[in-house]
């Protein structure tokens, strides 16, 4: 990077750091360092929610995903806003109502201790899971500017959020996230204009759209129904609705995002918010990631999208016959920048016929040149059986780093690094919050003052932050971090969602039977995602359907017994 682009990425940071610590100043307790002594308007609460949401997965590998596997990811959200609509009639009145600090708190008086204590340990595996893997996505752009050792950057960056959310609280968090969103948006919105403009000069938006159709990139949706299709229209709204259910539901994470509001009027407003900017908010980062498909059909592309990889290749005994798939893999990219001038000319004409002839030649060399690619990732894995050949989380930094003017850059950077501390400070917060009120001070000191409680929620704030950067370590390798995230995540929330969906709808049902009903639930959805019966999505509505059904089989079996 630049000079320039330095002094933007550094300034852009510090004034939110700054930012936060001066709007977490004044006396801190245990309300206002988990819930912001309840005082957030709706704005803030929609900003934070979607803050949360938008970790820098979004940024790196939502773009990615697009230009791999085209728009139908967008799907993954079409649940999303009648889940809102259920839970401003179902869950916030409730928690606002008893006054929880956490979601798990109302599973107790509902139920008993243990199923609380099972929702809580369900909710800390996958979030510390998740979390770890959110660190690892910004370290990813720093090794990879810097040459940096991966390891080693998870470490920095994990230890300047510990000391990021440890100083703050949840009023640092959702003030400092506001801000974020106002740049990341902006900054977001250049990056999608520039790669517009930095395309031949004839073609203008409405082409690029265009040979983004035709080359199957703008598949918003699918309507084909396949349990094993991860995207389309089905899963999405049947197993996303379930999933956003749980995830802004029984997740910490986002419960403690509406808790801080001042009603529940502000809550209801700040979710339905979120459920009416989500859906068009991905739409348009992925609509992004086709664009920059639509780029390196015009200019040269690498065979691999990770160049720090390449070159420690190059130095290798693979080094010769990587660079021969790279000579290979670029002559077919100069007969694709032709073929897509001839695709644009025929478009722009309205010539059906030859439209039909350029877009079937572009395929064709594009499905050779992926041959190719594919070769080369053969060549990596053999020369360093250690590496990560997928390298979707890699394509839009390319892009930035490579293609955007000196300032841009470290704006995009600051954006990424922006999104990161959002999200990953949101969530050590709220494993914080549930490990004290839920565990230490529920099972173990439950009479200690304000002032222990919140240095207990400090330290645990470090040690899960710890434990992240530890997870961190391990997912580098994982592929596409947006989708092993929503994977990570169905394993765990169908079967948390269907723990408050006994609580809200079946009241003749306790605990003891909601318990071992979750638990054996748990066991059957692991189970079916190894036998990969199902696309994960669907796993979300399976598991919350199970917990309910078994609840009402085992409650049957108790009362029989009592009888």
């Amino acid at each position: 990077m630049s000079v320039l682009d330095w002094i933007v990425l550094v300034s852009t940071l510090t004034v939110i750091i700054l930012y936060g610590i001066w709007k977490s100043r004044g006396r801190q307790d245990m309300e206002s360092y988990f819930l912001g002594n309840q005082s957030m308007p709706w704005y803030i609460v929609l900003l934070s929610i979607i803050g949360t949401q938008a970790s820098a997965i979004t940024f790196i590998s939502a773009p990615g995903q697009a230009y791999t596997d085209g728009m139908r990811f967008v799907q993954y959200y079409f649940g999303l806003p009648l889940a809102m609509v259920v839970l401003c009639i179902t869950f916030v009145p409730i928690f606002h109502k008893l006054k929880v600090y956490t979601a798990y708190e109302f599973l107790e008086k509902r139920f008993d201790l243990k199923t609380r204590t099972l929702a809580s340990a369900l909710f800390l595996i996958q979030r510390g899971l998740s979390t770890g893997i959110s660190i690892c996505a910004p370290s990813i752009i720093l090794s990879s500017l810097l040459g940096w050792n991966l390891y080693w950057t998870n470490m920095i960056m994990g230890g300047l959020l510990i000391i990021y959310t440890v100083a703050g609280g949840t009023r640092a968090v959702a003030y400092t996230q506001t801000l974020q969103l106002v740049i990341i948006f902006g900054g977001m919105f250049l990056a999608g204009w520039m790669v517009v403009h930095l395309l031949p000069a004839d073609i203008g938006f409405k082409q690029a759209l265009q040979v983004s159709g035709k080359m199957d990139k703008l598949n918003v949706i699918v309507t084909k129904f396949d349990w094993k299709d991860k995207y389309n229209i089905w899963s999405g709204v049947i197993g996303g609705f379930f999933l956003a259910l749980s995830y802004f539901g029984t997740d910490q994470s986002q419960v403690g995002r509406y808790l801080t509001a001042r009603s529940v009027k502000e809550s209801r407003m700040g979710l339905l918010m979120n459920g009416l900017v989500k859906v068009p908010m991905q739409f348009l980062i992925l609509l992004i990631g086709a664009l920059v498909f639509v780029f390196y059909l015009y200019f040269r592309a690498p065979v691999f999208f990770n160049e720090a990889q390449l070159a420690r290749v190059h130095k290798t005994e693979q080094g010769p016959a990587l660079q021969r798939l790279e000579d290979k893999y670029n002559q077919l990219g100069a007969v694709k920048q032709q073929q897509v001038k001839e695709l644009a000319v025929a478009l722009e004409a309205g010539n059906n016929e030859q439209v039909a002839a350029a877009k079937q030649a572009l395929q064709a060399t594009d499905a050779a040149a992926q041959a190719v690619r594919t070769s080369a990732l053969s060549v990596i894995k053999k020369a360093d059986p250690t590496a990560d050949t997928n390298d979707t989380n890699y394509i839009f930094l390319h892009f930035v780093v490579n293609s955007l003017p000196k300032g841009l850059v470290g704006l995009l950077i600051a954006i990424i690094f922006l999104a990161a501390w959002g999200s990953i400070a949101a969530a050590l917060n709220s494993l914080a919050s549930t490990t004290v009120i839920d565990v230490y001070q529920r099972l173990y000191n439950a009479h200690a003052s304000q002032e222990h409680y919140l240095r207990m929620s400090k330290l645990w704030t470090l040690i899960w932050g710890v434990f992240c950067i530890v997870v961190a370590q391990f997912a580098s390798g994982l592929g596409s971090l947006i989708e092993v995230v929503n994977v990570l995540g169905s394993w765990f929330y169908g079967v948390t969602l269907g723990i408050f969906m006994v609580a809200f709808y079946l009241k003749r049902v306790g605990g003891t039977a909601t318990f071992w009903a979750a638990i054996a639930a748990e066991i059957v959805v692991l189970y079916m995602y190894w036998l990969n019966h199902v696309s994960f999505l669907w796993l979300n509505a399976i598991g919350c359907l199970l917990v309910v059904v078994f609840a009402l089989i085992l409650q049957l079996v108790l009362k029989t017994r009592k009888a």
